[in-house]
């Protein structure tokens, strides 16, 4: 039947290439397209070329932006000596919605990772460490992932940070909120028990 109907099929196509989307879910999100009235389809089309059009990352941080530098990166009540490096621009995000923070960023876009290629010149560290050089950066907070890429990042970056005099720290992780000890894992319950501190 996809056959008979190639406009479909190219949809399918296109939207089996997302992260997540598995080719049920493609025909399944293809049929609700269908299904919306044009201009619910028409609004969906021009929301995804204006992003393509004007998101961009910035020259400063490489989180994303439509102004350059980004509006993290130029407000006055950010505090500049505090530097939180994620991996990804939506690494960031989940970091500001929390609102916990209020220093500045940097996006590594990625995380070191031997097996697949992607040494320290693949991910913008050259550019951290001239931002360090160039600012009153007196703590990098990394808050890369807690896998072993992000564990190797860390190190690495703390290795490459720590001689320049400034203070390293790491973003704390252990025991989610609401969870019962039984079913977490024994290594989360490990960096738990290593990350405790004084009440």
């Amino acid at each position: 039947m996809l056959n008979s109907t190639p406009s479909f099929t190219r949809l399918v196509a296109e939207l089996a290439k997302l992260p997540g989307i598995g080719q049920k879910t493609a025909v399944r999100l293809a049929f609700h397209v269908l299904r919306q009235p044009v201009s619910e389809s028409e609004a969906l089309a021009d929301a995804i070329r204006e992003l393509k059009q004007k998101i961009r990352f910035c020259s400063r941080c490489f989180g994303v932006t439509e102004e350059d530098p980004c509006p993290i990166c130029t407000d006055p009540g950010r505090d500049e000596s505090l530097l939180c490096v994620v991996e990804q621009p939506q690494d960031l995000m989940a970091i500001e919605r929390s609102r916990s923070f209020r220093g500045r960023y940097h996006v590594l876009h990625g995380a070191l990772s031997p097996l697949e290629g992607v040494g320290p010149e693949d991910l913008k560290i050259e550019e951290l460490l001239s931002r360090l050089q160039g600012e009153s950066v007196k703590e990098v907070m990394i808050a890369t992932n807690f896998s072993v890429e992000g564990e190797t990042t860390a190190l690495y970056l703390a290795r490459q940070i720590s001689p320049l005099g400034i203070r390293v720290t790491r973003l704390a992780h252990g025991i989610p909120m609401g969870s019962d000890l039984e079913y977490i894992d024994e290594a989360t319950v490990n960096r738990a028990v290593e990350g405790r501190r004084d009440l």
